[in-house]
């Protein structure tokens, strides 16, 4: 590998020697700049760079299927789902245009897919049965101070009922009792009953402590007029009696402030072979911007995001079980930014790198640990360098997740800050006291850079950008390919796409790389024009499926249970020298939890491969894999889907 790469570094820098010595004769500008770019073709599409750089192609689908693609996964069928929502354009929000794609990267069709939600900024995670769970979207976008002309915000609603929750529909009217201003319920709200408390030595009543529901209000009409500079007791209007007595609200400031996003209930179960979103029990809470992580008894943790009414979920994390399609709380809370990334570890508990994609307070959850969801306790980990720039930062579980490290990739400052960190920093959970250690260095200070586990062993990154969402003309355009064993990055060829916020990637079954996405704020330097949403899918082919023939394998055993073997068939089995099986990905937001790729012992006799599947349940996670053979020169298989059950 260290040779390989040292061949590429001087392959690179011949190629840049050569362009100039091609130019020195040409004369003008028009003539320099023609002359390097068919020159620079040239070159990339040379074998030999192919061979030691690898190569981009675009895909840009008929205008009629493109959409501004937020989230993508790789379905069983080989096919890979892009999914928009309202693709961060109020416009089609507003018109209640959700959109949602399939693409066939081997036939290359595509097609649109009825989608029942704004499945903006959502969550998602493979399923053992082969669907994707999908949770959470868009209730409202943001307004900007500004933009906001009703005064509004979080109205508190209190019940001192201890018998007896109350409903308040939609439309409900609170008026302030010193301020005298009315403000109007955008949603019904359940407010559950009091609870009694008591004195636990002598058993004696000491009080009700109130139920609580939290609802989003709004001014009446439009106008700084009324807007409540301070808390105030509400009355509710409507009701009567005891309820009225028992049920009122309390509000601190209610203005024309910025308001966040929102998020909603509902949740889906994609069917890859129906090819349509299936609806499932609604979660607990509102989620934009939520994390999905299966845990050790294949039920899915849902973590985070932007509530129904634009405020950080308060640490109610839920649980969903497949089996009964229904969500229920965790016992205890535990707070963490949105889209933190969070791995399912070997032990059973949760891994969190710290990495996330934003909304929160800086000094609320954001220190990486360990987490043991069910006894709520949470371990710090030391050494984290750049501690304060990992908000668009990346997290990748390194090849293979025997190994059970993990790197943290580049990242930035909390918000629109324009801090970004050129560091990678690699934790090894097995070691006796595990602590974070810098790996190599990126040249750039970088959020957003995406991160595929490759069937070789390796990594690639690529994309980002310096400043937050491109600003100031800082895409990334360049990609390297991390090998965990030499502990280094090899620069490969350059993307020809930038790729910023709202973009990703998802390694497809013939071993190539899919990006989709971008969202930037501008699109010059000056920071003067708006941005355009980047809706081209941009493939990368490595190097190494530029080495000759690639190695086959037929599909063989289809359900393999852990700890049992299954037989494949190759005509090049005596050159296999790794067997790879390989989660698919669900990403979105630099955030891409379910990516894995585990070594599997194998036996070689003729043409037959047999596997074996590690017994661990939380290193080999039920569902579908691909799984990969790799030869002696470091070539991947086309994958066979295989069922760990």
């Amino acid at each position: 590998m260290k040779d390989q790469a040292g061949r590429r570094r001087v392959r690179r820098l011949a190629i840049g020697t050569a362009v100039v010595l091609a130019l020195a004769g040409m004369n003008g500008p028009w003539l320099y700049r023609f002359g390097t770019e068919k020159y620079h073709q040239y070159q990339i599409n040379r074998p030999e760079y192919k061979a030691d750089n690898g190569h981009w192609e675009i895909v840009e689908f008929p205008e009629e299927y493109r959409q501004n693609t937020i989230h993508a996964a790789l379905l069983r069928t080989g096919k890979v789902l892009l999914v928009a929502g309202s693709g961060n354009n109020q416009e089609n929000f507003d018109a209640k245009k959700f959109d949602t794609r399939i693409w066939d990267p081997v036939k290359g069709t595509i097609k649109k897919v009825p989608t029942p939600s704004d499945l903006f900024c959502t969550g998602h995670t493979q399923l053992a049965n082969g669907n994707l769970l999908i949770a959470g979207g868009t209730k409202r976008y943001e307004k900007l101070k500004g933009d906001v002309t009703k005064a509004g915000g979080l109205m508190i609603v209190h019940n001192e009922n201890p018998d007896e929750p109350i409903t308040l529909p939609a439309g409900t009217k609170f008026t302030g009792k010193e301020n005298g201003k009315t403000f109007v319920s955008k949603d019904p709200v359940l407010v559950p009953r009091a609870k009694k408390v008591f004195d636990k030595e002598t058993g004696e009543f000491l009080r009700n402590d109130p139920g609580l529901g939290r609802i989003y209000v709004e001014a009446q009409k439009s106008g700084s007029k009324y807007e409540t500079g301070t808390e105030d007791n509400y009355r509710v209007q409507g009701l009567s009696g005891t309820d009225a007595r028992n049920t009122y609200g309390i509000a601190q400031k209610l203005a024309l402030d910025k308001k966040d996003f929102q998020g909603i209930r509902d949740a889906y179960e994609f069917d890859p072979v129906a090819e349509k979103y299936i609806k499932v029990d609604p979660m607990k809470e509102a989620r934009w911007y939520p994390t999905l992580t299966t845990l050790s008894d294949g039920r899915i943790l849902s973590v985070s995001g932007l509530d129904d009414i634009g405020q950080l979920v308060p640490g109610k994390n839920e649980i969903f079980d497949p089996e009964t399609k229904k969500w229920t709380y965790t016992e205890k809370i535990r707070q963490f930014p949105t889209y933190p990334a969070l791995f399912l570890m070997q032990n059973g508990k949760v891994f969190y790198s710290g990495s996330n994609a934003g909304y929160g307070p800086d000094d609320v959850g954001r220190d990486p640990g360990v987490w043991d969801v069910d006894t709520n306790k949470f371990t710090k980990l030391p050494g984290l360098s750049d501690a304060d720039k990992l908000e668009t930062s990346g997290t990748v579980l390194l090849p293979p997740a025997q190994d059970e490290k993990y790197m943290v990739i580049g990242g930035g400052g909390v918000g629109e800050s324009k801090l970004s960190s050129e560091k990678t920093r690699i934790i090894d959970l097995k070691a006796d006291s595990p602590k974070f250690v810098d790996g190599p260095s990126l040249e750039k200070g970088t959020r957003y850079p995406q991160a595929s586990v490759l069937p070789d062993d390796t990594v690639l990154v690529s994309g980002g950008s310096e400043d937050y969402r491109g600003r100031g003309d800082s895409n990334i355009l360049q990609a390297r390919i991390y090998d965990p064993t030499a502990n280094s990055f090899d620069q490969v060829a350059d993307p020809l796409v930038g790729r910023n916020y709202h973009s990703g990637s998802v390694l497809l079954p013939d071993g190539r790389v899919m990006f989709f996405g971008s969202d930037s704020l501008y699109s010059d330097k000056a920071n003067t024009k708006p941005g355009k949403f980047e809706q081209r899918i941009e493939i990368y082919t490595p190097p190494y499926l530029y080495q000759g023939s690639r190695p086959s394998l037929s599909k063989g055993t289809e359900t393999i249970e852990r700890g049992e073997s299954g037989t494949f068939t190759s005509q090049h089995a005596s050159s296999i020298k790794k067997v790879r099986l390989i989660r698919p990905s669900a990403a979105t937001h630099v955030t891409d939890v379910d990516q894995r790729s585990i070594a599997l012992d194998f036996t070689t006799e003729g043409n037959k491969v047999t596997v074996t599947v590690p017994e661990n349940k939380n290193l080999v996670q039920a569902g579908w894999y691909m799984l990969f053979v790799v030869d002696d020169q470091g070539v991947p298989s086309e994958a066979q889907w295989v069922r760990v059950p």
